[in-house]
């Protein structure tokens, strides 16, 4: 099967790329890892390698296009592949429902009513969801069972976090009266690398147990879907299925910068097994991951340096809240370069020359790659998907173009957060064992970076709403005026509220500062029962807590906050 040539994203806020000059021509052989087309960006030029040898089978856009990031742009194949295959395969919509007797699954001898392609956050969620429906489900998993965000993602990724918050509360120790003897902390990392490898171990451990006490049937190998739309394992074992359940999760995105092959230059999964704290670590790419990490490291005893090409770290968040959030990391002692374009990496042996365009070089002896995720579309073999923009499309049910497979969580790229995969494949898995009855709603879905202090929203942010809204209201309170949040020495941050003035109708919640991750789930609550302003400010808070921040945040998009100076008008 051809292999896609899509436009990268180099970088969380870049939409789209220019295509500056294709260095082959159509039929031309290609290599992988040779050099085929330049691109350009509103920040930055890149060269983009093949992922794959054969024939340059067809250029989509020419020399000049501009084109929406994970869009196809070329197809590499076999020599005597017809172009025609290539199309992905649109399944006209009739209108039709689908009959009783279409929803009634067939379950044959040997056959399973719906197999799952991949054991991450969406996968294993689908496969239980459907076994406790009364399917009969297998599961085909290629690596570990958890996915990225269990393995190399959102839980390891929280156990070093941790580790700096104890450190920081130890250097904050004095200044609340607790004297501690020595002023020197070590960090033992096989000790911390034990830590994290056992909650891995456990949660790993876990989600397989859940599989098997639910009776689902578990595969480990490579899964992809044949022509016939049955699951093969390895290239060798076939499995039969009523339905199929597309969850293959996400990849790195790759980005050509010379000198980035260095060994010195580590992905995130290097990084989190790595066994020395670098004296000096440089994260390129300033997002979700790349923050988190590198305040991480920070907390153990790095000097960090975040070299971000966009003009702010974690673009999509609101700009005052990334702002505030910039303030206090570098407030904390990390370095953020911002509209950075990354040139060319240099390994001078012990340390590495990180050289941007217009700046001063950053000079370290690490650094971490992280510049998002793209769909990881392997377990599509065979079959043919309508796409777009490089992710396998969906309809409100989870399911593709193809008639009963659904692709719920990373692999349709509509919202890359593992909470969001959780829900996605309980949807499919239930249209697919009961027919397609429940749809996906995602409105109320928060995001979350897990820093010091923490980020969280909900909704739209401030830019947002102005652009969709003709008269918005905002509501700010700080934590420096929370009582709780001073008597823990965490009055960092704020809680900012946006909504529509004219009804009320909440649109957007914004928070940074202790416990943000914990409370913006009353945001969403809110949201997604629809609940106005007013209505919020009528219930009563705990006094002291972190959420009382909240309550005040919506009272003072009334007016109404007692605990706010009283505004000018």
């Amino acid at each position: 099967m051809a292999f896609e040539i899509i436009m990268p994203k180099a970088g969380l806020d870049m939409t789209e790329g220019q295509i500056v000059k294709w260095l082959k021509k159509e039929g031309d052989p290609v290599k992988e890892g040779e050099i085929i087309l330049e691109i350009m960006t509103d920040k930055t030029s890149m060269e983009i390698e093949a992922e794959a040898s054969g024939i340059l089978l067809k250029i989509v856009h020419n020399d000049g296009d501009t084109v929406p990031v994970t869009e196809v742009i070329g197809y590499i194949g076999d020599e005597n592949e017809s172009v025609d295959t290539l199309m992905p395969e649109v399944i006209e919509d009739t209108g039709e429902k689908e009959s009783e007797e279409d929803k009634r699954m067939i379950r044959l001898e040997d056959n399973y009513n719906v197999v799952v392609i991949g054991g991450g956050p969406a996968g294993y969620v689908a496969a239980i969801k459907a076994a406790q429906l009364g399917a009969r489900v297998a599961i085909v998993e290629k690596g570990e069972f958890g996915g990225t965000c269990l393995n190399v993602g959102c839980i390891p990724t929280k156990a070093y976090l941790k580790n700096a918050e104890i450190i920081e509360h130890i250097r904050e120790a004095s200044s609340r009266g607790i004297l501690i003897d020595s002023s020197q902390i070590k960090v033992d990392m096989e000790k911390v690398q034990e830590f994290k490898n056992g909650v891995v171990k456990k949660l790993t451990s876990g989600v397989v147990a859940l599989l098997k006490s639910n009776g689902v049937d578990i595969y480990q190998g490579v899964g992809k879907i044949n022509k016939n739309k049955d699951v093969v394992v390895n290239d060798s074992q076939i499995l039969k299925a009523d339905k199929i359940i597309l969850a293959g999760g996400s990849k790195a995105s790759k980005i050509n910068i010379p000198g980035i092959e260095s060994d010195k230059v580590l992905t995130s999964d290097d990084l989190l097994a790595i066994k020395e704290v670098p004296e000096t670590l440089a994260v390129i790419g300033g997002g979700v991951i790349g923050t988190e990490m590198g305040q991480s490291f920070a907390g153990l005893g790095s000097k960090v340096i975040i070299i971000e090409m966009m003009d702010r770290i974690v673009p999509p968040l609101d700009h005052e809240v990334s702002a505030e959030l910039t303030k206090i990391i570098k407030k904390k002692g990390m370095t953020v370069i911002t509209s950075a374009r990354i040139t060319e990496i240099i390994d001078k042996g012990d340390k590495l020359e990180i050289k941007i365009d217009g700046k001063e070089s950053v000079i370290a002896d690490k650094a971490l790659i992280s510049i998002g995720r793209v769909p990881d579309l392997d377990g599509i073999g065979e079959m043919k998907f309508e796409t777009e923009r490089g992710k396998i499309k969906v309809d409100k049910y989870m399911e593709t173009s193809v008639k009963g497979i659904y692709a719920p969580g990373d692999v349709n790229g509509i919202k890359m957060l593992a909470h969001v995969a959780f829900r996605m494949g309980e949807v499919a898995a239930e249209n697919a064992v009961k027919g397609n009855e429940r749809s996906i709603k995602l409105l109320s879905a928060p995001s979350v970076v897990y820093t010091s202090p923490e980020v969280a929203m909900v909704g739209l942010t401030e830019e947002e709403a102005r652009a969709k809204y003709d008269d918005i209201c905002i509501g700010r309170f700080s934590f420096a005026a929370n009582g709780r949040a001073l008597a823990s020495s965490e009055a960092h941050g704020f809680v900012k509220v946006i909504a529509d003035n004219r009804y009320g109708e909440v649109l957007g919640v914004h928070i940074i500062g202790p416990s943000a991750a914990e409370i913006i789930t009353q945001a969403s609550l809110i949201m997604e029962m629809e609940i106005t302003v007013d209505e919020v400010i009528k219930t009563i808070y705990g006094h002291p807590t972190y959420s009382e921040a909240l309550f005040e945040a919506f009272a003072d998009v009334l007016g109404e906050a007692v605990h706010i100076p009283k505004k000018k008008k």
